[in-house]
């Protein structure tokens, strides 16, 4: 049986600490951003706990200011940019499968980036504890939730978030991401493919849609790759 202890619960919320940091900066970014959309605060408060995904909740945000979108419209736009996590909770399965249920589908609930990235490089050192996933998701939560409802506070006292630069910190964190996990020559081609296919969206619809046209792209990209390069 998979061990998942308070112990392993605590390493994880430390080894997460930094980006616990940076989580509750880019927190007040996105709920000065969507309050300059129109979210009350309770709104935006729950899109970060049940959403929890800095990219997808841009997109959603974009899309709800340019309007027209409807609640079918941002919802396909939140789980075509979370549709990565499948492939992480894939990764995860060897480490959670072990687990009950409760254990295993609360721990993915709250997974994120960059306690994914943490998780992985630490089982690859000998973590065995899944409570180590479980703490560094959380650890990464909390300050989400509350720079969120900070920032939430805070959007009537700033003019505009695009002035001062405030709503590409998002944009910038999952730029920062992508940089991290980028390490081999064909990791390059989603990139080019995503980037390419954001500008070309972006000159006829919304900033929302051109984040979804990204990620569908570079998905569709990968997958076909990917098979490609498996062939014998």
């Amino acid at each position: 049986m998979t061990p998942f202890t308070w112990q392993g619960i605590t390493r994880g919320g430390r080894a997460a600490t930094l980006l616990a940091v940076s989580s509750g900066l880019y927190g007040v970014a996105f709920g000065l951003v969507a309050n300059q959309a129109g979210l009350a605060m309770i709104e935006a408060s729950l899109m970060s706990f049940f959403v929890f995904s800095g990219t997808a909740q841009l997109a959603a945000v974009a899309l709800i200011a340019a309007g027209g979108a409807g609640y079918v419209s941002v919802a396909a736009a939140i789980a075509v940019m979370n549709a990565r996590y499948l492939i992480f909770g894939a990764s995860l399965r060897p480490w959670l499968s072990n687990l009950t249920p409760l254990k295993a589908y609360g721990t993915l609930f709250f997974l994120v980036d960059g306690s994914w990235l943490l998780s992985m490089k630490a089982r690859a050192n000998g973590e065995r504890d899944a409570g180590y996933v479980f703490g560094a998701s959380v650890a990464m939560l909390i300050p989400w939730l509350g720079g969120t409802m900070l920032g939430s506070l805070l959007g009537s006292a700033v003019v505009s978030p695009q002035m001062l630069g405030i709503d590409f910190m998002l944009a910038a964190f999952a730029a920062a991401m992508m940089v991290g996990m980028t390490r081999r020559v064909p990791d390059i081609g989603p990139i080019v493919v995503g980037a390419g296919a954001a500008l070309l969206i972006a000159e006829i619809a919304s900033f929302g849609w051109a984040v979804v046209a990204a990620g569908l792209a570079g998905g569709i990209f990968t997958g076909l790759t990917h098979k490609r390069a498996s062939r014998p």
